[in-house]
């Protein structure tokens, strides 16, 4: 039977480990995935302007005009070439994969990398026998970026590293906040590959024909996304030039003491790790990880060739979504009306971390 479970927790976005174990498939994911301690932004609200002076056609400077070079990576850095010559950069940790029950490949989120904050403890993962896969997805980290970035392209990025990788025929998928589109685009387009899915505090696409029509209707985090995706797809000179003004720091995250997406216990958190250093003024000055970024938000925000209620697991897999209670960036409602087709949502205690 495919199951989707829904955990709708208490507190903020900002996950900690619970030490729970369990060597059972249905419930390895759940327990895993409330590992992560990432946290998840939301885009700033920029109206873009639609009548340009020539003077300013700059600002209107697309992606295509601006050269993708490759990432410059030390020997020490694992990578594989992809089909269409683009080199994957990943990592691998916990037991070896021939001698794991499980194989787990993470799928970081906006901003993050393969380096991303994991806390759970050697010996959970040594007691569950867990190989865990992760890996820099395209432009970010050490990975070259991909000027074709698409939903499918980053389900058939994965599909390829655990061909490579030869991590068997099936393994499982854990996304973390924008790491859930690559995600669902696994649950679209290679559902066979998969042994299970989690998300962990997933973002949400408003486009999405399954949403409520009555809950996003006067959702400001809608609008928000529509003026960001306008000015990133119509004018990304103009948001490059702003968001590299004086007004922001230059070695701090644009977000990371806002308020208006993250309470005092996420601030709290922010402050003891490193929260979101490829969004600091100084690093978005560079033209790669400016565009990497915004064609990460571009293909998660856009225009989907399918809606996720309208996937099918094959077999015994089973889907897990866990979300914060008190989210501010995406509200938790939105993922609890979802309903995956001919699969029930499992009923689920509250957790707390």
């Amino acid at each position: 039977m495919r199951r989707l479970g829904f955990h709708n927790l208490n507190q903020q976005r900002t996950r900690r480990i619970i030490t729970s174990s369990s060597s059972s498939s249905p419930t390895l994911l759940p327990h895993l995935a409330s590992s992560f301690q990432e946290t998840i932004l939301s885009s700033q609200n920029l109206k873009p302007k639609t009548d340009l002076p020539s003077s300013f056609i700059f600002l209107r400077e697309s992606n295509s005009s601006i050269s993708c070079p490759r990432n410059q990576v030390s020997d020490s850095v694992d990578r594989i070439k992809l089909r269409d010559g683009r080199f994957l950069a990943y990592k691998e940790r916990g037991v070896p994969k021939d001698e794991a029950k499980y194989k787990i490949i993470l799928v970081h989120g906006f901003g993050s990398s393969k380096e991303m904050n994991f806390s759970a403890s050697k010996e959970l993962i040594e007691e569950l026998g867990v190989y865990f896969l992760l890996y820099d997805r395209a432009g970010y980290g050490d990975s070259d970026p991909n000027p074709k970035r698409s939903l499918e392209s980053e389900a058939l990025d994965i599909e390829e590293l655990a061909h490579t990788l030869q991590i068997g025929p099936k393994f499982y998928l854990i996304g973390v906040s924008m790491g859930s589109y690559p995600t669902w685009s696994c649950l679209k387009h290679i559902p066979h590959r998969l042994a299970g899915v989690a998300f962990v505090a997933p973002v949400v696409n408003y486009g999405w024909p399954s949403l409520s029509k009555k809950l996003i209707k006067k959702d400001h985090r809608r609008r928000l996304i529509k003026w960001c995706f306008r000015i990133s797809k119509y004018a990304p000179g103009l948001l490059h030039w702003w968001i590299s003004q004086k007004l922001f720091s230059s070695t701090t995250s644009l977000l990371e003491s806002n308020q208006l997406y993250f309470n005092s216990n996420d601030i709290d958190i922010l402050k003891r790790i490193k929260g979101f250093p490829m969004l600091t003024k100084d690093k978005l000055r560079e033209r790669n990880v400016f565009d990497t970024l915004r064609d990460d938000f571009l293909a998660g925000f856009g225009q989907w060739d399918f809606d996720p209620a309208d996937v099918r697991m094959s077999g015994e897999s089973s889907v897990h979504i866990w979300h914060g209670k008190e989210d501010k960036v995406v509200p938790s409602q939105l993922h609890s009306r979802l309903r995956l087709r001919e699969s029930p949502l499992l009923p689920v205690p509250p957790f707390r971390f």
